[in-house]
Parts: structure tokens; sequence; C-alpha cells
């Protein structure tokens, strides 16, 4: 369903990221007065009678989202809630959006874009490497069961490369799609979301339909880069990670036009991918901090990255921060990006022993997937995270058994150095 105009909160364009955050979409006098958002634990909404029961089901086919006070309001949770509304409010402002759809994952987001947008016998290009969930959806499942093709870029900053990638997915059939990771995971690696956008147009005299790009945008989230300025049609964000920033919840967005959102709203209430009411009020909560917590860990994790990349039993550091001058990559990364983020991988000189041994030796740092919580999270993602990826595909995207992503929380710097230390000496 498209969103309503955002009335009194249309000021929200003059104002800085870190003010959305705290509390655009939601309107007090809406809601009795409540400084905060109430919780609306419901599954079901009374009509008042049975004509408002008809207006209501005549707004929702029609894909008018529900406001309050207003004839047409909500019917059941599944199809929408005051606390969805209001999260897709604040995530669509944030994105600099139109409108916004939210779920109750990041792999539901990613899921339900992929399959609502992506037509059986359709190529799929796609930056490599792939979060683990992505990669398997796109290989595992829509290429064996819907006849599409996905076909890896080599190099995202590189035109020629973009280009040849392309060129493989039109001898398949129609590319349907071009789905970005940036930074991607668990790399950090840089693509040019302007000028795959640019590539993208051009396609459209070629194969008579523009494919549509679309941005994960996890590792960096809405204060760090807003890749629908960069010419994305869609930003998908797990909501689980940045977002939330405390490790306690699931949830992901998509944002982007009003005709691009509806069908995947439509989507979600067949699947059942809706996020519930408790979750949303939970993610408002975060949001309002999210700001300092970006800006505490891309501290943290700046030191962390130059204390590993000085290390003698420290292979690689991919951290963005440490991308070269003068490199087509580091030139993306200061047009695109407001910050290098805070999770990266680094390689130890050996492989997967010597990782399993200094993980292991670790005190502090907690041994876990995910990223984006407030605390500092490790693994080694050839046997977590990627571990589902075909070993040959996964090397060749520069995840080997010696890679070991690192999220960085809001601890004291020191201490994170220090637990890193110690368990490197275990090597």
């Amino acid at each position: 369903m498209a969103d309503l105009p955002l009335g009194a909160d249309r000021d929200h364009q003059a104002w800085h990221p870190e003010t959305i955050a705290v509390g655009h979409g939601y309107h007090p006098a809406e809601h009795h007065g409540s400084a905060k958002p109430p919780v609306y634990l419901t599954s079901t909404f009374v009509y008042r009678d049975s004509m408002h029961a008809k207006t209501a089901h005549e707004g929702y086919i029609a894909g008018r989202a529900p406001q309050s006070g207003a004839d047409e309001g909500y019917i059941y949770a599944r199809l929408d809630h005051p606390n969805m509304q209001m999260l897709q409010d604040r995530m669509a402002a944030l994105d600099r959006a139109e409108a916004c759809a939210v779920f109750n994952s990041g792999m539901a987001a990613i899921s339900t874009t992929l399959l609502s947008l992506v037509r059986p016998g359709e190529s799929v290009v796609h930056t490599s490497p792939l979060y683990g969930g992505t990669d398997g959806l796109l290989n595992n499942l829509m290429a064996p069961a819907h006849g599409v093709k996905p076909v890896a870029i080599a190099d995202a900053v590189d035109e020629a490369s973009i280009t040849s990638a392309v060129d493989q997915a039109l001898a398949h059939g129609r590319l349907g799609m071009i789905w970005v990771e940036t930074p991607s995971n668990p790399l950090a690696g840089i693509a040019d979301i302007a000028l795959i956008a640019r590539i993208a147009r051009r396609l459209e005299l070629q194969q008579g339909s523009r494919p549509l790009v679309v941005v994960d945008n996890t590792f960096m989230g809405p204060l760090l880069q807003n890749p629908l300025e960069q010419g994305a049609d869609l930003c998908m964000t797990s909501l689980t990670k940045y977002a939330s920033g405390h490790s306690d919840l699931l949830g992901g967005s998509v944002s982007g036009r009003f005709a691009l959102i509806e069908p995947l709203r439509k989507m979600r209430t067949v699947m059942g991918t809706h996020l519930d009411p408790h979750g949303c009020w939970l993610l408002l909560r975060s949001l309002e901090t999210m700001g300092l917590r970006t800006e505490r860990a891309c501290r943290n994790a700046a030191a962390v990255a130059r204390f590993l990349r000085d290390h003698p039993k420290v292979a690689r550091v991919t951290y963005a921060g440490f991308l070269p001058e003068g490199s087509a990559a580091r030139a993306t990364f200061e047009r695109q990006c407001a910050g290098a983020g805070s999770t990266f991988v680094f390689d130890i000189k050996g492989g997967e022993v010597e990782a399993f041994r200094m993980l292991d030796a670790l005190k502090l740092l907690r041994l876990a997937v995910s990223l984006g919580g407030t605390e500092t999270l490790i693994c080694h993602s050839a046997t977590t995270t990627h571990f589902s990826v075909p070993k040959a595909r996964r090397e060749a995207s520069g995840v080997t058994d010696a890679t070991i992503r690192l999220s960085v929380g809001i601890e004291h710097e020191a201490d994170i150095i220090g637990d890193l230390a110690q368990a490197l000496e275990r090597i």
C-alpha cells in the first residue's frame, strides 16, 4: 500500500538524520498525548460499523495506508498496524524515500524483494561476495526452481567489469535486477552505485526495459550512506543490525518509490512476513540512539583496524578507511559514504587452525554471527556466515579459511584491542 503524504512531518526534508531518527513518524496528539509511541498489541481492529468495514477494505485494496482518525482504518495486523506505519514513515524519511515496507527479518526483506520483482527466466547481476543468505536464495532456490541466472561482478567500481557481467547476463535472457551490496559482506568491498545506475539506464534502450538497481545498505545504514540519492531504485537494510543495535530483535526494510514498494507490501501480506508491533516499537526506540552508537562504533573501528593492520600476525585488513589513495574504490567511497562503518574482515597468517585458536582465546569479544550491536562480535566467515557458499566460489570472492569478520561495538577501544592482542599471541 502507498503511504499518504507525511503532513506535519514534511519538515523532515530539512532535518539531519539524527533528528529524524528521534521522532519522525509519530504524532503524540493522535495517540492520547503519549510522549512516546504506545505498543498496539492486537491482532485485529474493530470496525465502527458495517460501512466502516467496507471503506477500510476499499482503502486497503486501493493501496491507501490507514491514518489515525481517518474513515479508512486498520483491519488486521498482518496487513498493517500503527507501529509498523510509524516505523515505515521513519525509515522512509531516513532513506530519503517516498515509501518504505518493513519485514520481520532482513532475509524476509531480501526474499520478498527478489521473489516479487524478478520474473522466472530472467537474470540477476550482483556484486561479489554476497551475504550467504542472498547467495543461497539466488543460487540454490531461484536458479534451479525459477530459471534465474545469477551473474557476479568481479570489480564493482570498474565500468568494464560491470559491463562484462551485464553482457553475460543478457546472453541468458532479460536482465531483471542488479543487486548491490556495498560495502559487501564480509569483505567491506565498495561498489559504485551511481555508475551501476547509469549502466542500468543504458540497458533500457538495449532490452526495452531498465533493470532495477537494489542496494543492500546493511553495512552502512542510513546515517553513513544513501543509495537512493546515488541512483538506486530500492534500498534494503537489515534492521537487525545497526538500527536495532542491541542484538535483541530481527527486522528488515526496503525503501523507494511508492510504485515499487506497494507490490512488496502486498507480497508481505500474502507471505506473512510483516514485523510485529512490539518489534516495531523496539526499533522506533533503538533508532533514537543510532547516531550516537554509530559515531562511537566507527571511532572504535578505526582504532582497531589500525592495530590489526600493524600486527605481525595479520595478513590483510579490509577496512574501508584503508582504501588506497587515488584508487577508483577510494574515490567512490569518498563520494557516496559519510564514514567507513564498523564492520570489516582481517586475515590472520595461517588458516582455519590458527583462526580457531585465536578465536577460542578471546575473553571480551563474543564469538557470534550478526553485526551492528553495542557489543563487539567476531566470527570465522568460511565456517559460519558463508558456510553454505561453495568453497571455490567463496575463495574466488576473497573469503578464505584465514578470514575473520569483526563487528566493532561501543566498548572502550583499549579493551577491544587488548583482547585481540592477547588472542593473537596464541597463534
